[in-house]
């Protein structure tokens, strides 16, 4: 099928190109290609104004998907797998799931050297040699274990497999093993991060987030003196910033014993990085938390106390919150007494600008609300995003709401409340607001599930067909099911059942018994992702038969997600020699190493450059990079690289996505923004 407009926008230009494959993608990427992010402009979202090769940039292979892949022969699913590596392309679990298994049948899980380090974490364990064990297990550790969110079995049997690498468990890991496991070592427990050798700091810097008993670990090991700082009265400026974000760990005993000059100036950098946005105050507000709380408990540094209600360290002044140790000086209770309504209304930026204390949060918030008795201005809501946690849905009906700008502010971050979410966009619904597809991609495609019912009927469904595909994995299943409905509808007349399943799949969480059932005798072979996310109880009433049917050559993966609750629940809805059907044996518990062949562990972000705070500000919290060239020119070295018969099927259910849908909903030889 040829589209008309997207000949219509080529232009002679494109018919020069030597390649095939090459004006494909041009042509795909430049014009017809579907946003995923837009510009946010005053009064609503102006889709025109985005570049088009911007909103191309995530199109190819980013909306990869294994159906049309499935088609291509060995060598160039081999190709394409390592320019994924090559290229650095990000892809999704419930992409790279179906990804493996396909090389898995193709017999190129030998070729893991060579393949993207997230696709190694989801290969079938039990095919990686003995021989290669070690390597394999490298590999892996650099690859972002969160992608196995809803793999839990899986998770389990990578850390088996990279333990019984080294020989088993082992009671002190040397530097040498901690090199091999990488961010592995996340998904350790905290005694083997006390007893490992200090280099684990490396490992640990991979961690998006540590556990309570692994932080507690870590201070351990910091205390003990054993790492390069040395003890904490020894510690300087340049080894705390080499600590990175696990510097926002140290607990408030060991700042207790920092000499005083070191922390003022690891302080002064902290906020001074907050304050230019290189440091998230989520990570900034619990380092200047612990901080403060040592200050408090050093009897020298307690600042005396007045008998009375008042002001003792001086008024604060707009010179006074330039000071990156602003926080140092004036305490929550200083704050009440010494900052003035007219210095506020005046500084609200630069103050909210510090990582405020949750005590400090509500002084500034119980003042806006005596210096905007009505509810706060819109121009004022772009500025206090850290504080919107703190409002009741009935504060929130008091503001008015006109841009979907001050939406975008208020709810793209996380500290929004989930439900305050319809409270927001109710007030922009209320000022003749819109809830476009480009809208809930920039608040995050999540947002969704806290829409009321009303809200989510009023989106009309040609936004839905430019909203991409959103995370709907936290629902509640109430609002699943309504968003599974309003899907339908946008997509209903899409051309064939293998392009309706690819634009529905995020909402199939809400899917009844027919569809599924509908979907099963279309051999869509499910990814494993999108099956935890299903109904449980919808789940119970289809049979062995639908189940099977339904993940096609993606049915092995159970074994990999068998303790997640809902695949968990189905599996003890089942008898005995059900589960001998689908090649699971009868023990429903927990995997222990005892059930798996050779497994590894898990958790957090890709390996790229983790090296923690420098001593340049601007450098702080320096988000992971792979390395990768823009977008856009990865797609072009892509299609250099690999044959226009690949460079087609890639793109081939997308262009039946699409192209089904165009033609049915677009007038002929009108693109629209797509």
């Amino acid at each position: 099928m040829t589209s008309t407009c997207c000949r219509s926008v080529m232009g002679p230009r494109m018919g020069a190109l030597a390649s095939p494959g090459l004006a494909l993608l041009l042509s795909l990427t430049a014009h017809c290609s579907r946003p995923r992010t837009e510009g946010v402009l005053q009064g609503g979202l102006d889709v025109g104004r985005v570049d088009p090769w911007a909103r191309a940039n995530t199109v190819l292979l980013q909306d990869f998907w294994c159906q049309p892949a499935d088609q291509l022969p060995r060598e160039q699913i081999s190709a394409l797998l390592r320019s994924l590596a090559s290229q650095h392309i990000r892809l999704q679990a419930w992409q790279l799931s179906c990804l493996a298994n396909l090389a898995s049948r193709l017999g190129l899980q030998d070729d893991f050297a060579l393949h993207p380090p997230d696709l190694l974490l989801f290969y079938n364990l039990s095919q990686v040699k003995e021989a290669n064990c070690q390597a394999f297990t490298r590999r892996a550790a650099q690859g972002d274990t969160e992608l196995l969110a809803n793999l839990p079995d899986q998770r389990v049997a990578l850390q088996h497999t990279a333990l019984a690498c080294l020989g088993g468990p082992h009671l002190h890991l040397t530097a040498s093993e901690l090199g091999l496991l990488g961010v592995l070592i996340c998904d350790m427990d905290a005694s083997s991060i006390v007893t490992a050798d200090p280099h684990v700091l490396q490992n640990l810097l991979r961690c998006s987030r540590l556990t309570a008993s692994q932080q507690a670990a870590l201070n351990t090991l910091l205390a003990s003196g054993r790492t390069q700082l040395g003890t904490p009265d020894s510690w300087n400026l340049e080894g705390l910033q080499a600590l990175g974000l696990l510097a926002t760990y140290i607990s408030p005993h060991l700042w207790e014993q920092v000499q005083e000059a070191v922390g003022l100036d690891f302080f002064r950098s902290m906020v001074a990085a907050c304050r230019v946005r290189h440091l998230s105050q989520y990570d900034a507000r619990r380092f200047v938390t612990s901080f403060l709380e040592a200050r408090a408990s050093s009897v020298s540094s307690r600042p005396k106390r007045s008998t009375g209600r008042s002001c003792i360290r001086g008024n604060i002044t707009a010179a006074t919150l330039q000071d990156d140790l602003f926080l140092l000086r004036y305490d929550c209770t200083q704050l009440e007494f010494c900052l003035g309504s007219h210095v506020l209304r005046a500084n609200l930026d630069p103050l909210l600008q510090h990582p405020l204390p949750a005590e400090c949060q509500r002084v500034v918030k119980a003042k806006l609300t005596q210096i905007y008795p009505h509810g706060v201005p819109e121009d004022q809501l772009h500025l206090i995003t850290s504080l919107v946690y703190l409002y009741s849905l009935a504060e929130i009906g008091q503001w008015n709401i006109t841009s979907g700008d001050t939406v975008v502010a208020l709810l793209a971050s996380d500290v929004a409340l989930e439900n305050q979410t319809e409270a927001v966009l109710q007030r922009f619904l209320d000022h003749n607001g819109m809830v476009t597809g480009a809208l809930l991609v920039a608040i995050g495609g999540s947002r969704l599930c806290w829409m009321s019912p009303r809200q989510i009927h009023t989106i009309q469904p040609s936004e839905f067909r430019l909203a991409g595909a959103p995370d709907l994995s936290s629902c509640p299943q109430s609002r699943k099911n309504v968003l599974f409905a309003k899907a339908r509808e946008a997509f209903s007349n899409t051309s064939t059942t293998a392009a309706y399943y690819h634009l529905m799949r995020p909402y199939l969480g809400g899917a009844p018994v027919e569809e599924l059932q509908h979907l099963a005798q279309a051999n869509i072979s499910m990814d494993i992702d999108t099956f935890t996310n299903l109904n449980p109880h919808v789940l119970k009433s289809l049979s062995i038969s639908n189940v099977t049917t339904l993940l096609g050559q993606n049915v092995g993966d159970l074994q990999k997600a068998r303790s997640h609750p809902t695949v968990s629940s189905w599996l003890r809805s089942l008898n005995t020699s059900a589960l001998g059907e689908l090649g699971l044996d009868t023990n429903l518990a927990s995997p222990t190493p005892a059930q798996t062949t050779r497994r590894l562990p898990s958790t957090t972000r890709p390996a790229s450059n983790l090296a923690a705070f420098p001593s340049q500000p601007g450098n702080i919290n320096a988000a992971p990079t792979s390395g990768s060239p823009p977008a856009h020119l990865a797609y072009l070295l892509l299609s250099v690289a690999l044959p226009a018969s690949l460079l087609w099927l890639l793109v081939f259910g997308y262009l039946q996505a699409q192209w089904g849908i165009t033609m049915q909903h677009q007038d002929p030889g009108h693109c629209g923004q797509r």
